[in-house]
């Protein structure tokens, strides 16, 4: 047995989908616009989580280029059956008005690290499909309806298709499964059998402090489907002092001592307006669900737990016999020395090419060539790190001679293109270089908050401490020296809150990003030499 400290995956892994495939276990979460797409982790224990891999790491399986911010991967479905794993996903290239321009796919591999299958296109009906392997053997996709007419609640409901996978193709017509419970926003279905029964696990309430965790079940896969008498199973909804918000978004799988575990969504609000800077995070609760029963929280009522134990986690065990957990990455440093990025990197919209992000042309260098600015939804020079902890410390040793205001590089707080805080270096009119925090707040650009004159040559060092809500910069010369960059700057602007303020909507999470940006002629690289980001217990070491 062991005590789990949720989340178990901290940071931006929202919508998690897991699944068992023999004795281990595997989480996907969603990416959204971040490359590659489709992060997966794995456990023996359902207490000590690593990255397994990314399904999704071929143009021919996802082109987000041009895709909205946090359009792409939706809510992915993660399972296992006949020998193979199966993964079904949204690309969402946009959402505007009363509209969704989605696409839905299937891939499978032998192996969770793959190679993955080009994708069988699937339907465009909706968002959120997860694929059931029925007893029998036939495979069911489901997936949210969406209905963009006026006067029509746009969430209608559940639709449930088979799908033949030897032809590659849906069978029949969709049929309504399910419009959902009084909760509505009925979305993210993932179907179960068990004691004669199908069970159907729906998200409801929206992604919001609503959000919640419905379960239906019904004799047929059709229905209908009768909703649990204690609906919703898990919720933060009106229960603002607990430390987990947004619960919802849920799948379930059995445990190592064959009790039953729910993986969800949740988020951390920090500063006066509760936001959450580190995006939607993965949790993981344990049922109760005796034989022919309704599950329910063990230990009762419905609200998300900040501690959770695990029966029979036995695989990692420590002096008293009991698995120990282990801190996710309190501690990420990069040399640069690999031939390939780390997998704690991300791009954005497509992967990394030799032709604006290169490890081998400075070895021991990450170089990027800068493309378009940080607003743009095309191509962009920019690798970044999720942020993890709410307290940390990233640092980096940037080379970087610009040969005018339009060549920049540097650090930066990112949520996305409408809302990051950029320490970048620049150079001015003079030929010199000069050190700028430009912050892009609702979609509007505040610009440099202050003009720093900086070492006409050079290596420089650039740092950024969070504090909860609080960002602060330093700068230092090559060997020399920590100097403060004057101000405070609110990191709750790098939050999906932050977004409906502007009534923009937004569902990923705060990343620190290296990056450049050349608007003009010429070209002057950015090398980075090693990059670290440190959580609080051991911020105050100096890289």
């Amino acid at each position: 047995m062991a005590l789990v400290t949720n989340p178990v995956l901290p940071g931006f892994h929202p919508d998690p989908c897991i699944c068992r495939a023999g004795d281990e276990f595997f989480l996907a979460t969603s990416t959204f616009e971040w490359w590659p797409g489709v992060r997966i982790h794995r456990s023996r224990d359902l207490v000590n989580w690593e990255h397994a891999a990314y399904a999704l790491t071929r143009r021919e399986q996802l082109d987000m280029r041009g895709n909205a911010p946090s359009g792409g991967v939706w809510a992915p479905a993660l399972s296992h059956a006949d020998g193979r794993f199966w993964l079904i996903y949204s690309d969402v290239k946009g959402f505007n008005g009363a509209f969704k321009d989605v696409t839905n796919y299937l891939v499978t591999a032998e192996r969770v690290e793959g190679p993955w299958s080009d994708p069988v296109v699937l339907n465009r009906s909706g968002f959120d499909p997860s694929l059931f392997h029925d007893e029998d053997g036939r495979k069911w996709l489901l997936n949210q309806l969406w209905d963009p007419r006026p006067g029509r609640h746009p969430f209608a409901g559940i639709v449930l298709q088979e799908y033949d996978a030897r032809a590659g193709r849906l069978l029949g017509e969709p049929v309504n499964i399910f419009r959902g419970s009084p909760l509505r926003v009925t979305e993210g279905p993932h179907l179960y059998k068990r004691d004669g029964w199908y069970w159907l696990v729906t998200a409801e309430g929206g992604t919001g402090r609503e959000h919640a965790v419905t379960v239906a079940r019904s004799r047929a896969i059709t229905g209908p489907y009768e909703v649990h008498p204690q609906n919703p199973i898990l919720t933060a909804d009106q229960r603002p002092e607990l430390a987990l918000q947004k619960a919802g978004h849920g799948s379930f799988v059995q445990g190592p001592a064959g009790d039953w575990y729910l993986a969800h969504l949740c988020a951390r609000p920090r500063g006066e307006h509760g936001r959450c800077i580190l995006g939607r995070e993965t949790a993981l609760q344990a049922l109760d669900w005796p034989e022919g029963d309704w599950p329910r929280l063990r230990g009762g009522g419905n609200s998300p737990a900040e501690t959770v134990e695990v029966r029979g986690a036995g695989d990692a065990t420590g002096a008293a016999g009991e698995a120990q957990a282990q801190p996710y990455r309190p501690r990420f440093r990069d040399e640069f020395d690999g031939a390939a990025l780390h997998p704690e990197w991300n791009t954005l919209r497509e992967p990394a090419e030799e032709s604006w992000l290169s490890l081998a042309e400075r070895p021991g260098w990450l170089r990027l060539r800068g493309r378009y600015s940080l607003r743009c939804d095309f191509e962009q020079s920019l690798a970044g790190v999720r942020l993890t902890h709410h307290r940390c410390v990233a640092r980096t040793r940037l080379d970087f001679q610009p040969r005018g205001w339009w060549q920049t590089a540097g650090l930066a707080w990112y949520y996305c293109g409408m809302q990051h805080i950029y320490l970048e270096v620049g150079g001015d009119d003079a030929g010199g270089r000069v050190l700028r925090v430009r912050v892009t707040d609702l979609a509007k650009d505040l610009g440099p908050a202050m003009e720093i004159a900086l070492p006409p040559s050079g290596p420089l060092r650039l740092e950024a401490r969070m504090r909860d809500g609080e960002l602060r910069f330093a700068w230092a010369p090559d060997g020399g020296e920590w100097q403060a960059v004057p101000g405070v700057f609110d990191a709750t602007i790098i939050s999906d809150e932050r977004m409906r303020d502007g009534d923009l909507w937004g569902f990923t999470g705060g990343y620190a990003v290296l990056c450049a940006q050349n608007s003009g002629p010429g070209e002057a690289p950015a090398d980075f030499d090693w990059f670290e980001i440190v959580s609080e217990n051991e911020s105050e070491n100096e890289v």
